[in-house]
């Protein structure tokens, strides 16, 4: 039985953080274990093609946060990142339009535009009605009939659930926030209004994917990690945890960045808890390569078309300097739409003769098991019990599977880096 001050579970962005600061406040005992080969979690990255390919699909550097940017700046300095303007867009009936789509209607033709406004007009927020509790009526509610039919409702259909009232409503505050005023404006004006969407500035590295400053702050930590080493088995009375090839680890404090989903067994936790922890869902993204080069300065663009397998596509030309290709978000339950012999994309030509069969031949996929929790109704109270109870017995989770929340990168670094401060103090 081997014994830390603090174990990690899980070497991505989250645990990754918090073992560094724990190393600069001085602490020695504490150790990470990490299922696969590498460090990274959802945000490594693999060479494809000759460049960079993200495992985990569209992760970017939020410049949002300073105090992350220049936490991380520390493993890979400023000079190796390249700053990018958000260019992202929405494809509907063969015309790329901005993001957020209620603040560049003014991309539509003219009655377009008419039709657009008239039905945020009637939106029920801007009619003063009660704001409902199902997802699909709040979405009528806050965007209109008509975004939500040709965008919002197939788009995270597509993305999260097929059932989408099985989803929430209290996490909706993240999308932009754009009023009639601002939306009639921007048509009036042609230019969008409103608060700016997440990553509307951001970094990414000029020669690696994003997984590289990941993998060099997991050098840094060097015997530290633990890889190859899946945690199943978690004891919450003792503080121990077992791993899938029968290591057993004890701890004065265990930090989780995994999926609760993940373990196999979990002990010491009170059945009521247990059985809601067990109800946690998540979907499974495939991200699928192909090599084919895409004329539009996007870098990336939201599909809503039931249609068509992918949800997102990520323009890799466009933030990766020196690669070409682009690569494809798809909910698993969707994958099976594909035909690799003959994939189409709109406004790109199908390669045919030898050029086919190498394409072919160059395409890459991989299954992300865990890629996006799920905000299903119930969800936050069902994390409150359970985080409320595993700190009473000085187990924390951290991180978007920690957590169960879907944070992105510069969210899970900086609530490490707070994490650690209290852990320290305590």
């Amino acid at each position: 039985m081997e014994k830390v001050n603090y174990l990690i579970l899980g070497a991505g962005p989250s645990g990754l953080t918090l073992a560094h600061r724990l190393k600069e406040q001085g602490e020695t005992s504490y150790l990470l274990l990490e299922k696969e080969e590498e460090a990274g979690g959802l945000c490594r990255s693999v060479c494809v093609d000759g460049n960079p390919l993200d495992l985990g699909g569209g992760h970017f550097l939020d410049v949002r946060r300073p105090n992350v940017t220049e936490f991380l700046f520390q493993f890979m300095p400023r000079e190796e990142w390249a700053l990018f303007e958000r260019d992202s867009r929405i494809r509907i009936d063969s015309r790329m339009v901005g993001h957020p789509l209620e603040a560049n209607i003014w991309q539509f033709d003219l009655s377009e535009q008419v039709s657009y406004l008239t039905s945020i007009a009637r939106a029920g927020c801007n009619l003063e009605k009660p704001m409902p509790e199902q997802f699909v009526e709040w979405i009528v509610w806050k965007l209109g009939q008509r975004i939500a039919d040709r965008y919002m409702l197939p788009y995270n259909q597509k993305m999260f659930a097929d059932e989408l009232d099985e989803l929430g409503t209290y996490w909706l505050e993240k999308l932009p926030n754009v009023s009639f005023e601002e939306t009639l404006l921007s048509c009036l004006t042609h230019k969008p209004y409103g608060t700016q969407p997440g990553h509307a500035s951001f970094y990414y590295p000029v020669q690696y994917g994003y997984g590289e400053v990941w993998l060099r702050m997991a050098k840094d930590l060097g015997s530290k990690i633990r890889y190859g080493a899946q945690a199943v088995e978690l004891d919450c009375e003792h503080r121990k945890v077992r791993t899938k090839s029968g290591e057993e680890f004890e701890a004065e404090q265990v930090i989780t960045t995994v999926p609760w989903q993940s373990f196999e067994q979990i002990t010491g936790m009170p059945e009521e808890i247990r059985r809601l922890t067990s109800c946690l869902k998540s979907s499974a993204i495939e991200i699928r390569y192909e090599p084919r080069h895409l004329d539009t300065a996007a870098q990336w663009i939201y599909e809503p078309d039931l249609q068509v397998p992918w949800h997102r596509i990520l323009v890799r030309h466009n933030f990766c300097r020196g690669s070409r290709g682009y690569w494809l978000e798809t909910r698993k339950e969707r994958a099976a739409m594909f035909h690799d012999t003959a994939l189409k994309l709109p406004g790109v030509p199908e390669p045919v003769g030898m050029d086919a069969a190498k394409q072919v031949k160059a395409r890459y996929r991989y299954l992300n098991p865990y890629a996006y929790p799920l905000n299903t109704i119930g969800k936050p109270e069902v994390m409150k019990k359970l985080l409320i109870f595993c700190k009473s017995r000085k187990i924390y989770g951290l991180g978007r599977w920690g957590e169960h929340c879907h944070y992105n990168s510069d969210v899970v670094v900086e609530l490490a880096l707070q994490l650690a401060e209290k852990l320290v103090r305590t």
